[in-house]
């Protein structure tokens, strides 16, 4: 006996129990007669026991066939609801997780909401692509924003992207420091120094990789692995107490007694992306990656400014052309 039964062979079985006519159950169904009836043997052969008595002058349920009945409008039922859950695909909010409310990903996000009140999203606010990924690909998150080369590539196999934004790399130093008056920190500068880069944050490796990458021959140092930090008052208790500079980038929370400076010679840039799980089918994600395009192209933040630093893997995956597909990641 199959595990399975075809849907149309259970709609023949409970229609022609309610008509207990052919002709007019096939109607009911849309289907020539001798098509129901090839339904109701296959559907007897599958159960392994007759359904119907039928005569010249009338159909009647066998005592298995009425036995079976409520099973098959059980099983129809279910099979309704989950039709439905699918077809109604904007029912389910989306999650996307954007770090906090200051950066590019809640940007993108509260636009989205504007030009799309008619859809739910709702704002996760954890840091680190690496770990989102992870939860992206086992179902508890849609989707993220960050930088898609740093993920391992077989994690990238899977997921999907769309170029969002080059945003500057930047120190966050104290605002006494003599550094602090210029508007742009060379990279020369920080030489001898050590900068807080999330190390020792599985969740956030993807950053700690390009920060590797950026200090390499420069002499800067990155501060020894720190448990992950969570929430910006616990960032910004741990910042004090620990006298750490951090790299960051343009669009970071407010510290106070620290100064935001740009960073320059060359002008280091973070590539974000915003990344979901390929094959994901959503209206909400639909409207989040046009916004997302949308305010690239009207705000110019796929612009390349000149003297840009960015790792030879990063620029071939923040290419436009290469969205939705997954990027692979060179070293």
């Amino acid at each position: 006996m199959p595990r399975d039964f075809d849907p149309r062979l259970l709609r023949a079985f409970v229609a022609t129990a309610e008509e207990l006519h052919f002709t007019r159950a096939a109607g009911r169904l849309y289907v020539a007669q001798q098509a129901l009836s090839r339904d109701i043997q296959r559907l007897e052969r599958d159960v392994g026991a007759r359904l119907f008595v039928r005569s010249t002058r009338q159909v009647r349920l066998t005592p298995e066939g009425a036995r079976l009945l409520p099973y098959a409008r059980d099983v129809l039922a279910a099979h309704e609801v989950f039709a439905a859950a699918v077809s109604g695909r904007g029912q389910r909010p989306l999650l996307v997780d954007v770090g906090d409310l200051v950066t590019t990903g809640h940007q993108v996000l509260e636009e989205t909401r504007r030009s799309h009140p008619e859809l739910e999203l709702v704002a996760r606010f954890h840091t680190g692509l690496t770990g989102a990924a992870q939860e992206i690909l086992d179902g508890s998150l849609d989707a993220s924003f960050g930088r898609f080369a740093g993920l391992d590539p077989a994690v990238t196999a899977r997921l999907s992207h769309r170029p969002v934004r080059f945003e500057r790399l930047a120190v966050l130093l104290p605002e006494d420091h003599p550094l602090s008056a210029n508007d742009r920190v060379p990279l020369k500068a920080l030489a001898g120094r050590t900068l807080y880069a999330a190390a020792g944050n599985p969740s956030a490796a993807e950053w700690t990789d390009l920060a590797l990458r950026l200090f390499a021959g420069h002499g800067v140092r990155l501060a020894e692995p720190f448990p992950e930090i969570e929430g910006p008052e616990e960032f910004m208790r741990v910042v004090r107490k620990r006298g750490w500079w951090v790299l960051a980038s343009t669009e970071f929370i407010d510290v106070p007694g620290m100064a935001l400076r740009l960073l320059s010679d060359p002008v280091p840039l973070s590539p974000l992306s915003l990344v979901w799980r390929t094959g994901l089918d959503h209206p909400a994600l639909d409207a989040l990656t046009a916004t997302a395009r949308r305010l690239a192209h009207e705000r110019h933040w796929l612009d390349l400014p000149p003297a840009a630093w960015l790792p030879p893997a990063d620029r071939a995956a923040m290419r436009e052309d290469a969205e939705p597909r997954a990027a692979a990641r060179t070293r």
